[in-house]
């Protein structure tokens, strides 16, 4: 398993600001706010679009339409950015929403996947498609790993994970692993964690006997609690935080009447959250370690998702 591998992990951080864009709108946008305070939003979300090279994936037939609630789905970066270059997608999830079935789905993808890099002619660790060709060559070798269209993405810069979770005033997560890291202890049972908790908390992957799935599993939670925290009406107070984090540490190619329609029309899904595995095993390649998925594990998660987005096999 990942896990394993000899290279120290770099910072880690969950992709919460990515469901706060989505879902912002249940604490601003539906509740028939002052002119200000809805406008400020506006300002912030505008100024987080960067739109993708294409408008619709190669993999669907038409574009999404909102209004006949059509299944979308988003990827979700963690980028780890560094003065003067672009970073690692250090963190990779697909999510998939089907308004009609109220439901999500989400694929954590291990970061040492190998596969073939869209656009680059190397096969290598899926992480590295960002550092090679940004967003629009992440997206490219995503969509071909899961053979499913990527319609939407949301790019994080990972350090600012910790000032969502205060900016929402913490959150409550149900432990199932004692284990302290980095000099904090993390009881099992129901706990709360703050922005430099939750960090860390998400972090930790070498102590859990699950490894990288783990550590996933601990992210969901967090990502669960950010939603839940953030729906809340005691959550507005905190309207002028929330909304500075987003505008410094967020790209996306939604724009904001996406995100309107989002809010009108698959807001319902948010209850109903699975989150799916990427089985595979840890092999050294030519010396260098990666996460090996077979074929028959590929299709098998492709299918499922096809099947989520209402794409015909």
């Amino acid at each position: 398993m990942e896990s394993r591998a000899k290279k120290k992990p770099k910072k880690k951080r969950t992709l919460l600001k990515t469901i706060i864009i989505i879902f912002i709108l249940l604490i601003l946008g539906g509740l028939g706010f002052a002119y200000y305070m809805y406008h400020s939003l506006a300002n912030t979300l505008d100024g987080t679009h960067q739109a993708l090279h294409r408008k619709v994936s190669e993999k669907r037939d038409e574009g999404v339409k909102f209004s006949e609630k059509d299944p979308i789905s988003i990827l979700l970066l963690g980028v780890d950015e560094r003065e003067g270059d672009r970073g690692r997608s250090d963190s990779m999830i697909l999510m998939t929403v089907n308004p009609e079935t109220k439901s999500m789905k989400m694929v954590s993808i291990p970061r040492d996947t190998r596969t073939e890099i869209i656009g680059h002619g190397t096969t290598d660790k899926i992480n590295h498609a960002y550092a090679y060709g940004g967003v629009n060559m992440a997206v490219d070798t995503v969509e071909n790993f899961l053979d499913v269209p990527v319609d939407y993405y949301v790019q994080v810069n990972m350090e600012s994970f910790k000032d969502i979770v205060d900016a929402v005033g913490g959150v409550t997560v149900n432990n199932s692993l004692d284990f302290t890291y980095d000099g904090v202890h993390f009881k099992k049972g129901q706990i709360s964690l703050d922005g430099e908790e939750a960090l860390k908390f998400s972090r930790m992957r070498y102590e859990d006997p699950r490894g990288d799935f783990g550590r996933q599993e601990r992210q969901r939670q967090i990502i669960q609690a950010v939603i839940k925290k953030g729906a809340s009406f005691n959550t507005l107070a905190n309207y002028g935080d929330i909304l500075d984090t987003i505008g410094k540490n967020i790209k996306t190619n939604l724009t904001f009447d996406n995100m309107k329609d989002i809010q009108s029309n698959y807001k319902e899904a948010r209850h109903s959250l699975e989150q799916l595995q990427v089985n595979g095993e840890g092999q050294k390649v030519d010396g260098v370690y990666y996460y090996v998925v077979s074929e028959a594990e590929r299709e098998k998660l492709s299918t499922e998702l096809k099947e989520h987005l209402n794409i015909k096999q």
